[in-house]
């Protein structure tokens, strides 16, 4: 199979949410329409609580920054300065045709980046995302996961926690997981620019893409 032509795009200036999300959906109809080029676009966002479709208004604790309706799975999460987020918008048309498999694949291309600081993390049957050991040994989220597929293109993505405000994250219950933190590499002792977040993330990509290929298997998380 012919290597994909993909679209990198990696903004340094924050993106503001609502911007972000017309330029998606944008791209996500051109791709679906007119054979636009896939793309992957890594970039901040200033702070915003995002609600995806499961959100609950009981999960929005104080809701000190905008909250917008995003039209992803999932419920509210948080966005802002120090948090990297990835957005993958690619034609699963051409690949699997596995939402599950794109999910667990998101997941994967998360973990492996992760590991090359040498930081391990893992799936949880807490939720989707990404989970790490915080510094009192707790399981805590250090990665979110929400996707959206309109006729087999994917939007939106992922989301890591390098360096953010985690007590930003206290205006919400993050993805209705209560009982459960959020960390991040500069909690756990690790200074990573978005900029080495960017260059090790898409040394990993082949190996994201190339799981695209393979439907998933039963279990995804074994």
């Amino acid at each position: 199979m012919a290597k994909p032509d993909i679209e990198i795009r990696r903004d340094t200036a924050p993106v503001p949410y609502r911007e972000a999300l017309a330029i998606m959906t944008d791209r996500n109809a051109a791709i679906q329409n007119a054979g636009a080029r896939e793309l992957v676009w890594l970039l901040e966002h200033p702070p915003v609580y995002t609600a995806g479709t499961s959100a609950k208004g009981a999960e929005l604790l104080d809701p000190r920054f905008e909250v917008v309706s995003a039209g992803r799975g999932g419920r509210h999460t948080y966005h802002g300065p120090g948090q990297r987020v990835g957005y993958v918008l690619l034609d699963l048309s051409a690949r699997a045709r596995d939402v599950r498999g794109f999910v667990d694949a998101l997941e994967g291309w998360v973990i492996a980046t992760l590991a090359t600081f040498g930081v391990a993390a893992w799936r949880s049957e807490a939720g989707i995302g990404i989970w790490t050991r915080d510094i009192d040994g707790a399981e805590a989220k250090i990665g979110a996961i929400g996707v959206r597929v309109r006729r087999w293109v994917t939007m939106h993505g992922f989301a890591v926690n390098l360096s953010p405000d985690l007590s930003h994250f206290t205006g919400i219950i993050p993805c209705g997981i209560a009982d459960r933190g959020v960390t991040s590499l500069a909690r756990l002792g690790l200074r990573v620019d978005p900029a080495a977040w960017d260059e090790a993330l898409l040394a990993k990509m082949d190996d994201f893409l190339a799981r695209l290929d393979r439907p998933c298997p039963l279990d995804p998380r074994a």
